[in-house]
Order: C-alpha cells, then structure tokens, then sequence
C-alpha cells in the first residue's frame, strides 16, 4: 500500500516547533492514546503524485483545505509491519485554526467502514480521524504510531538547519 500525508508544523511558546497530528478514529482507537495518531494521509494509485494525494487526504480527514504554501519533502517511511510506505510532505500550518473541524465534519463519504466487534458480521462507519490537535515535539513522539517517528525527526532536522 502506498500512502502520503501532510505534516503541518508551526512556532509555539518559546518559538518551538509544534505539529498538527490527528487521533485515529473507529472503536480499537477509541481508548488508546499513545501511539494512536498520525500525520493525516491516505493512500492513493500510481498514476496520482504523492503531493497531490497528500493535500487531497488532509481536506478528507481534516474537513478544511491545507494552507497554501510550499511544502518540503520529509522522504518515505515504512509502517504497519512493511505492509504500508507512507510519503509525507511538510507545510508551514502558522495560520491554521481549522483542527476543530474534524470533530464537527460528516459523513461525507469519507469514513471508512469497520466489522466491529471484529468476527460479528456487523458493519459500522467511522472517520479516519475522530479529532486533531497540535503537539510540541517531544509530545508527537509519545502520541504518533511508530513507523511516523521518523518523519518529527527529519522535520525538526529541516527546522533546525
């Protein structure tokens, strides 16, 4: 599977770097807190750029477009037991105030449906992420899945130098 995502940053107290993640929705999410966000994303085909797939899966999971702006390339990860690559872009979020808009956003298409409880044959909707909030660095790393971390590292690299 291949998937891309933005990683919106902007400067917090003491001008320190801040990250926009978003919690992952459905009910095996719903009680866990670390390690259960990630960098709004999705997956997308060949023949669709990364870029474009990225900025796509944030309106769709975020329920407001990316800000405008240049993103920079934070490179691939490889998550989910070598199943998944994601290819994520980062992007100067400073005047972004929409995380509020996840919570309030419908069903627009976008949820996904999940068999729950798991083996039951009953089928429920979700969104992909169920709320977004910004974390300084040090708390992303605590709340983002795993296979992600390295992409905190090469945008705190990119900001530092």
């Amino acid at each position: 599977m291949t998937s891309a995502g933005l990683l919106l940053y902007r400067r917090g107290p003491g001008n320190a770097p801040e990250v926009l993640l978003g919690h992952m929705g459905g009910p095996f999410w719903a009680r866990k807190d670390a390690a259960a966000w990630s960098i709004p994303k999705g997956e997308h085909d060949a023949d669709e750029a990364p870029l474009d797939a990225a900025r796509r899966e944030f309106t769709e999971e975020i329920g407001l477009a990316p800000p405008d702006g240049d993103p920079f390339d934070l490179g691939t990860v490889t998550q989910s037991g070598r199943r998944k690559t994601v290819t994520a872009f980062a992007l100067d979020g400073s005047g972004f105030t929409g995380a509020e808009a996840v919570a309030d956003r419908p069903d627009d298409g976008s949820w996904v449906e999940v068999e729950w409880p798991r083996g039951s044959g009953r089928t429920l909707r979700f969104p992909e992420i169920d709320r977004a909030e910004w974390f300084d660095l040090d708390t992303a790393r605590e709340k983002i899945v795993r296979g992600q971390l390295p992409l905190l590292d090469r945008l705190a690299e990119l900001l530092d130098g």
